[in-house]
């Protein structure tokens, strides 16, 4: 085999093209996933709201399959803010992988280092505020704050009727959506052993 002076280069785009796909790739997955658990919840309460049979049933029993209704979506939500997180970290993978390839070339071709904005020191942070990643676990939180909230309403009103059953469900809502942030936050800010 005859020796190819730019096999380096072609192999080094090749896999630069294949990780930049792999970044573009966590970003639609994240858009993917948060679209899907909007719509569930948005299907089910059009569901709950458009059922004529639900009439019918014992109050106590309606109110408990609501409850779990809201459970499992407040899971789902649950999921869906951890996936968030894994694919930022992943999209954040993907970036370091390309960064290490451009000061590779930095290295060797003088005068390239002003042709890149992002470098591996001023590469966003995992968790940053101010980003559609952010904002999106953001969304699913509040959705799945109101989820949780309701929850809690329709478990007391299965089993007990308060005097404070809007205070339970405000709190429980606040509860879980500041959990599912803290979670969020951790998720991607915590040191993972390799």
């Amino acid at each position: 085999m005859a020796d190819n002076p730019n096999l380096p280069d072609e192999f080094l785009a090749a896999e630069f093209e294949y990780i930049a796909n792999s970044a573009f790739q966590a970003n639609e997955d994240r858009s993917k996933a948060a679209s899907f658990f909007i719509v569930s919840v948005g299907s089910l309460a059009a569901a709950i709201f458009g059922a004529q049979k639900l009439e019918a049933m014992d109050d106590a029993a309606l109110y408990f399959l609501l409850a779990g209704l809201f459970a499992l979506l407040t899971a789902l939500g649950a999921l869906t803010v951890a996936q968030l997180a894994r694919l930022r970290l992943a999209w954040h993978e993907a970036a370091l992988a390309m960064n290490q390839m451009k000061e590779f070339y930095v290295k060797r071709v003088k005068g390239l280092e002003d042709a890149f904005r992002w470098r591996t020191e001023t590469l966003p942070s995992k968790y940053k505020t101010n980003s559609v990643s952010y904002y999106t676990a953001l969304e699913v939180s509040i959705l799945s704050a109101l989820t949780f909230g309701a929850c809690a309403y329709f478990l007391q009103k299965s089993f007990i009727d308060t005097r404070f059953l809007w205070m339970v469900t405000i709190g429980a809502g606040a509860l879980a959506f500041f959990a599912l942030m803290f979670w969020y936050k951790r998720l991607l800010t915590e040191r993972r052993k390799r």
